[in-house]
């Protein structure tokens, strides 16, 4: 029986694979998952040592090609090294030159990608069962504004008098009901859930057959107007970016914003969540509230006979696995916040969060990572649905940005 061993090890900043023996077809399963696990922790560029490998055949070198299509579309890579002379042929002959960086040693690959730069001292902290590993910056302190009267959506009694406009230059992060377009004949029926998060714009129009409509601004903002019935935006810079997983398999999103709060003494919060999700609950208007749509039995819309009309409320947790990209505020003492901001606050809770749901994908846990890896996420993944998050939704791990407010 052949001999083949696979061990991991850090050096230069980087996490190594080193292989002793054949690669091929009996092999390639166990590296194969050895990959996708490093990928799946959050690992962008894995270094791979060749040293101790005699012989490599086209199905061992599939492995790691399929692993570089993967991580390329995050901005990662296979980065290979000290492949004796029969090896660094066989990978001339397939091609391997073109698609890798192959240096000579360890060290040279360390200094190629960077590796060995300062990276921030990372604290460790377990709050209330919650495993976090965050680094604390200067940070600015952010402003908040909260915009609309949230107190006519249970009337429908919105018209285009009460349309607020939201250059896109003019706030970072936000949530509310809100939608995109010109004139309001064409818009006021395509209200929605809605957030705007690194200010991009993300909404889900209240109509029968939704899907999730949005604005990119990756590069310099425009002068696009977002259109909101009510809302809060805040601005800032992040005072602690981290990362989270639940020491018992998932966090309620609920325990997560109480151990931000825990983290830092602010009393209001602006929040940015990456997560993975164990569980969405989450809830969106299937009905834009303007007076011509108003309840023939002349109720509010949150009573009882028109809820299940209007709203589409979770029974049970959905779209598991998925990326959820959220933003949303945080306030200490409720009770003790303005009249403004108690309004846009949640019942259930101190929080209003709004969460895009995307498709699954690998999600990067390395705080150096955190804005990269949110532009990825708003960017290049697939959005299915913009919702208001409940406090049960439920993560695994993910990482966060933190905005202190003035209150």
């Amino acid at each position: 029986m052949q001999m083949f061993e696979c061990r991991e090890i850090e050096e230069f900043g980087l996490k190594w694979l080193c292989f002793e023996g054949r690669i091929d077809a009996m092999t390639s399963d166990e590296i194969e998952k050895t990959l996708n696990d490093l990928m799946l922790a959050g690992e962008r560029v894995i270094g791979v040592d060749f040293e101790k490998v005699n012989y490599i055949s086209s199905a061992g070198l599939r492995v790691f090609i399929r692993a570089q299509k993967q991580l390329s579309r995050v901005g990662g890579e296979v980065v290979l090294t000290a492949a004796s002379p029969n090896v660094l042929d066989i990978f001339k002959m397939s091609g391997f030159g073109k698609l890798f960086r192959i240096e000579k040693t360890r060290k040279e690959v360390g200094s190629a990608v960077g590796a060995s730069s300062e990276t921030p001292e990372i604290i460790s902290a377990d709050i209330r069962g919650i495993d976090i590993g965050y680094v604390k910056r200067e940070g600015v302190q952010g402003s908040l504004r909260v915009f609309g009267d949230q107190r006519k959506l249970d009337e429908a009694a919105y018209t285009e008098s009460d349309v607020v406009k939201i250059d896109s230059k003019e706030i970072a992060f936000g949530v509310g009901l809100g939608t995109l377009g010109d004139r309001y004949e064409h818009y006021r029926d395509l209200f929605g859930e809605a957030m705007i998060i690194n200010r991009n714009f993300f909404f889900y129009p209240g109509v029968k057959n939704p899907a999730v409509d949005f604005m990119l601004c990756k590069e310099e903002p425009s002068a696009i107007e977002y259109k909101f019935l009510h809302g809060f935006g805040f601005n800032g810079t992040f005072k602690y970016i981290l990362s989270f997983e639940g020491k018992e398999g998932f966090i309620e999103l609920t325990h997560l914003v109480n151990a931000f709060l825990r983290l830092s003494q602010a009393d209001l919060l602006g929040l940015v969540i990456l997560g993975e999700s164990k569980g969405v609950w989450g809830m969106h208007l299937k009905r834009v509230p303007i007076p011509e749509n108003r309840p023939e039995n002349g109720k509010p819309i949150f009573d009882r006979g028109n809820f299940s009309d209007w709203l589409n409320f979770p029974l049970e947790p959905t779209d598991i696995s998925h990326v959820v990209a959220c933003t949303g505020i945080a306030v200490r003492d409720k009770e003790r916040a303005s009249p403004n901001l108690q309004n846009v606050m949640a019942e259930e809770g101190r929080f209003h969060v709004h969460g895009g749901i995307f498709s699954k994908s690998p999600l990067s846990k390395k705080i150096a990572q955190f804005e990269d890896e949110l532009d990825r996420v708003l960017t290049e993944l697939e959005v299915y649905k913009v919702q208001h998050l409940l406090g049960k939704t439920r993560f695994s791990s993910g990482m966060a940005g933190i905005v202190e407010l003035k209150g």
